[in-house]
């Protein structure tokens, strides 16, 4: 524990997009060996050619769905010598309908749900610590509960002796969260952390909760997010906190599930979550992409890899000298999809996430030594992914191209333009705001810097080309402008539903101003986007 007459289209390109990356780098990063590298942006700055990609796989792919060409073109890379890579292809047929579903969160093209076929691995290895590694279940671990539309509806109330339940997206402490569907069954794990996570299918949401816990009858939790089943998995600048996780994602994410641990196949199709010790985690970054938040005391660790990097084993880590056939099956999975460091431990060098009550268990009947061994052995050859292009999705197709990801929130605070006026209220669930009922239109301003992300990622960069759309009802609309240098840099003008308009980001400093109308008579709800256009 981020319209012009233009006809480019606004999409981030996946060959460019690192999904293990170091942000920008303070000196004393740099001075530890780190390497300048990807960054979320269609042309960061901060991309180079590596001399040397490793190939994860050498055999053709399954004939792909057309996808949109590449906006920036690849760099020029000269692969290292082919390996016998795994057989992909599909063997648990899947299909796009078994995305963004219980037994498989978040889309096809989601980050959790992709693969790169060729990578540069980075030199620093994570440090023995305290205990071995370890792959399983457990307090700290989590389970997914399926909510039924005819579950009840629960309250989750504030933890005794807490002002509300923490929602880090609205920023706010609140009385009680509503849960529309709650499983019978709901049971969080009993570390201190309590995670659970409910999976409510019929509306679309994971319902991430940290401490949870049953008190006296009821329910109550001291922080409380939720995430799109079909959603990206990852937080964004502006919903920039998903779930539990230190990360800012579900608990769930990258979990080994109950349902395909004895499916057959060699591995699992989808990327892994991990935590490491204090002596892993960076002391120079706290995140990079795609994560979006981290440990709040990352100061004090003394490692390498930051919240959000992408860990891999080099395709010459040799799988068929693993023994037991359900660790050879997770180091087949980090092999092509990695896992991600979602979030901190204590004493435990790495810790891969299973699902509890799934019975996975790598040392049944006791300690079993050679597991241990080959645990130590993984844990000496992971290495961060520090740039990464050709990503293909769990079906084989390639993955030109991401949707673009919001730069802007309508959190506020808010401040009424004539004193006495109406403001908004923010709603996370539906990142926008809701003006009441009305008699006449209101206005309201933002010139907090919450308007623009946080995460260091996420923000938008000067001489940039971005798109400002609005999604009203009830006739409201809204505006951003930008006051720097002395001057108002653009203004886009209040728009309404539907409306939109394109700008180069100032190549000055400023102040980000955004602004919402009201509707007059019934409520109004107003979301404003901000994308990067590719051109």
């Amino acid at each position: 524990m981020s319209i012009r007459a233009v006809t480019t289209q606004p999409i981030l390109n996946v060959s460019i997009l690192l999904m293990a990356s170091i942000a920008v780098q303070s000196p004393n990063a740099l001075a530890q060996a780190y390497e300048p590298i990807c960054q979320v942006g269609v042309a960061s700055g901060y991309c180079r050619a590596p001399s040397v990609l490793t190939t994860l796989e050498a055999l053709p792919e399954p004939t792909p769905l057309p996808l949109p060409t590449p906006v920036v073109p690849a760099p020029t890379v000269t692969p290292s010598a082919s390996v016998s890579p795994l057989s992909m292809g599909n063997p648990l047929n899947l299909t796009p309908y078994d995305f963004g579903s219980f037994n498989r969160p978040f889309s096809l093209n989601s980050l959790w749900n992709i693969r790169p076929k060729f990578v540069t691995l980075g030199t620093a290895e994570i440090p023995k610590s305290t205990y071995y590694p370890l792959i399983g279940t457990g307090k700290y671990s989590t389970t997914a509960f399926l909510a039924k539309p005819t579950d009840p509806a629960v309250k989750v109330y504030p933890l005794p002796g807490t002002y509300g339940v923490w929602d880090p997206d609205a920023e706010a402490n609140f009385p009680s969260i509503d849960i529309p569907h709650w499983p019978a069954d709901t049971l969080p794990a009993s570390g201190t952390d309590g995670h659970a996570d409910i999976v409510d299918v019929e509306n679309g949401m994971i319902h991430s909760f940290w401490q949870l816990r049953q008190t006296n009858g009821r329910w109550v939790a001291a922080q409380y997010a939720w995430s799109k089943l079909d959603g990206r998995g990852w937080g964004d600048g502006s919903h920039y906190f998903q779930g539990a996780r230190a990360s800012g994602i579900a608990s769930i994410a990258g979990l080994i599930r109950k349902n395909e641990i004895n499916d057959g196949a060699s591995q699992y199709f989808h990327a892994l979550a991990m935590s490491l010790t204090y002596t892993g985690m960076s002391e120079y970054e706290q995140f990079v992409f795609p994560a979006t938040s981290g440990d709040r005391t990352w100061r004090e660790n003394t490692g390498r890899f930051p919240t959000g990097a992408l860990l891999m084993l080099p395709p010459t880590f040799d799988s068929s000298k693993i023994s037991n056939p359900d660790l050879r099956k997770v180091v087949n999975t980090l092999k092509t999809y990695g896992a991600y460091v979602v979030d901190r431990n204590v004493g435990t060098p790495f810790y891969i996430y299973v699902e509890n009550g799934s019975g996975f268990n790598l040392h049944k009947g006791g300690w079993n030594s050679a597991v241990g061994n080959d645990l130590q052995k993984i844990r000496a050859a992971l290495r961060q992914v520090t740039y990464a292009k050709d990503w293909v999705n769990a079906l084989g197709q390639p993955v030109a191209a991401l949707a673009p990801l919001n730069a802007t929130s309508m959190r506020g605070p808010w401040k009424p333009m004539v004193k006495g006026g109406a403001v908004p209220v923010y709603d996370s669930r539906k990142q926008g705001v809701t003006f009441g009922k009305t008699d006449k239109a209101y206005w309201a301003e933002s010139a907090s810097d919450r308007s623009i992300p946080r995460v260091s990622w996420a923000k938008p960069v000067k001489g940039r080309l971005y798109e400002f759309k609005v999604k009203a009802t009830n006739g409201g609309r809204a505006y951003l402008r930008f006051w720097g240098n002395g001057a108002e840099q653009f203004n886009t003008r209040a728009l309404g539903d539907g409306e939109t308009y394109r700008f180069n980001w100032p190549m000055v400093n400023g102040v980000s101003i955004l602004g919402v109308v009201s509707g007059v008579g019934d409520k109004t709800f107003i979301q404003g986007m901000l994308t990067e256009v590719a051109q």
